[in-house]
């Protein structure tokens, strides 16, 4: 899709999305195609207890916590959001959230069912979508073909994808990746379509009525 950003007109108020898709559905190349066409939206960088890796930033690819501080940070009820996955902690950290919509920007949050269902007990506004695959055949076939994954890998992430389609009914939007031009186009206008709310807008609309 595309936007031209020199008539971009800015919302005043940030809006929370929250995105969420099996592996394989492709919704992390929505979201990172997304952060390159729409001005002001922000990828949510989160906290985690694993181990730095060679070529990453601390506040730019993770913010790297020890387990000791990560924890600390859950009892003082730092996140919006976090789970434990395989011996490693990750988490979303509300006063970045709260720091990015303060500015006047939004955030995409990329996480799974379980992340979104903690975002949505929270009572934080926000705005759910989940990628689809077009069907559950093809998201097997799709994780069947990557050549880098073990057989026991890949028998794993068929079965949690499996679990996390089930949720999809518990969110606002939903896009099925099957072309994934057209799937850009569908999840783009769901954040524009957002962003331009009469909410969000309020200097504006009140020039035209005053």
């Amino acid at each position: 899709m595309g936007l031209n950003t020199t008539t971009w007109t800015s919302p005043e108020q940030g809006a929370l999305f929250v995105v969420t898709g099996a592996s394989g559905t492709g919704k992390t190349t929505l979201v990172r195609q997304s952060l390159q066409d729409i001005p002001g939206l922000r990828f949510s960088v989160s906290a985690t207890t694993r181990p730095i890796r060679e070529g990453e930033q601390d506040g730019v690819d993770y913010h790297f916590l020890n387990r000791n501080e990560f924890m600390a940070r859950v009892e003082a009820d730092e996140f919006l959001e976090w789970a434990e996955v395989y011996g490693n902690c990750y988490g979303t950290l509300r006063a970045q959230v709260d720091a990015t919509l303060g500015a006047g920007e939004s955030i995409l949050l990329d996480i799974d069912t379980q992340g979104a269902e903690q975002v949505r007990a929270s009572n934080c506004p926000h705005i759910s979508v989940f990628v689809l695959p077009p069907s559950k055949e093809a998201l097997t076939n799709r994780l069947t073909a990557r050549a880098t994954d073990a057989p026991d890998v890949i028998q794993r992430r068929i079965k949690e994808a499996e679990l996390q389609l089930r949720e999809c009914a518990s969110f606002d939007f939903v896009v099925v990746n099957d072309e994934l031009s057209s799937a850009h186009d569908q999840f783009q206008a769901i954040l524009v379509a957002e962003l331009l709310h009469t909410s969000r807008h309020s200097s504006l609309i009140r020039r035209f009525r005053d």
